[in-house]
């Protein structure tokens, strides 16, 4: 009875609490808790029998690092000269002419927090992009990167972001994020900002009304309750958002994957569930009452997964991702062609439509 009072306070679109997203977390049996996700997914989506995908590119600006995340293997530190590289502008324009081909419309740009790119540097990389390009979508820098371009630059982090908007920046990745818990993030990314500066320049984003999302990498040091406390921290967050501002237009939650990494070398390794996945992805559809799309990350949990994850509060699979080197150098390996995706969609039992970062439908 308690638990029923509990999703009825979900599906009415009312908060629930720490305590009763705990409880469905651990008194919950999977399918009644898929079911109320599902249901819940159903009236938040205007669409309920469609799931949507996207085309992107994920190109890495600079493989230099300050951050000291102990969860990367594609980072380098700065002395290491034979190793870093910062990309070229010839091998942008290269690679956008090939995601265009390919039917896409935004790159993803991220890269190390390097200590000498500083803000007119990333100024002049959007405006020559923008030229080339001037349709291009630019889903670039999240908010630790805005926060390093700020120090590295000596000013706001405000107006970093209002002079990479002007520069062409579109919306603002939910990279970053990790566990919005201090704990944590001392331990797995010492040198990397703290889940209040986090929080603080996607509150900066939202106001501006700049599009964002919103990660997790679960599956390392944390806690089921810091799980959860990563959670309410974004829908409250979301609940600040100034109204008919865009804010969070997702959640993607992805597993963290140990190969190769100083946190595998601490004793840390990726021990994924696919029932602990479908949890987390249904207790996040019935806490996150104000963030519209969860998307299915079929890059670290697979195909299979991803499809029962349709049934369990996601909306979304995602982007078939061209390129993407960053998960992948920690052993995620599952790749997605666009008739690949839609055919895996078709076959969770939904129509497949193609999207842009704001969700809304491309032709």
């Amino acid at each position: 009875m308690k638990l029923q009072r509990i999703y009825d306070k979900a599906l009415v679109g009312e908060a629930i609490t720490r305590e009763e997203a705990m409880l469905l977390w651990r008194e919950t049996p999977l399918y009644e808790l898929a079911a109320a996700a599902d249901c819940l997914r159903a009236d938040k989506v205007a669409d309920k029998g469609v799931v949507t995908w996207q085309i992107d590119r994920n190109i890495n600006t600079t493989n230099v690092c300050v951050s000291g995340c102990r969860f990367c293997n594609f980072h380098c530190k700065p002395h290491q000269i034979d190793r870093h590289f910062i990309t070229p502008i010839e091998e942008y324009i290269r690679k956008t002419e090939e995601m265009f081909a390919l039917g896409g419309d935004q790159l993803l740009l991220q890269g190390g927090m390097h200590p000498a790119l500083g803000i007119e540097y990333y100024e002049e990389l959007f405006q020559t992009l923008k030229s080339h390009f001037p349709t291009l979508r630019l889903n670039a820098l999240g908010a630790p990167e805005v926060a390093h371009i700020a120090k590295v630059s000596k000013i706001a982090t405000h107006e970093v972001l209002e002079r990479l908007r002007n520069a062409g920046l579109s919306s603002l990745p939910g990279a970053g994020a990790e566990i919005l818990v201090d704990r944590v993030r001392k331990i797995i990314s010492p040198a990397k900002p703290s889940a209040e500066e986090w929080l603080r320049v996607m509150h900066e984003a939202h106001e501006m009304n700049i599009p964002t999302t919103a990660t997790m990498m679960y599956g390392h040091i944390e806690t089921i309750e810091e799980r959860i406390e990563h959670l309410i921290r974004l829908r409250d967050l979301q609940a600040e958002c100034p109204e008919g501002n865009y804010g969070f237009t997702a959640f993607i939650p992805w597993i963290f994957r140990s190969e190769g990494t100083q946190l595998e070398k601490m004793g840390y390794t990726t021990h994924f569930s696919p029932t602990e996945y479908l949890r987390l992805i249904a207790v996040a559809r019935l806490v996150l009452n104000n963030i519209r799309n969860i998307q299915a990350s079929w890059l670290t949990v697979g195909k299979q997964t991803a499809q029962i994850a349709l049934h369990s509060g996601a909306n979304d699979m995602g982007s078939i991702m061209i390129e993407e080197n960053v998960v992948s150098s920690a052993g995620a390996h599952n790749r997605f062609d666009q008739e690949g995706i839609c055919r895996a969609i078709r076959e969770a039992g939904f129509t497949p439509r193609l999207r842009n970062q704001l969700y809304e439908y491309r032709d």
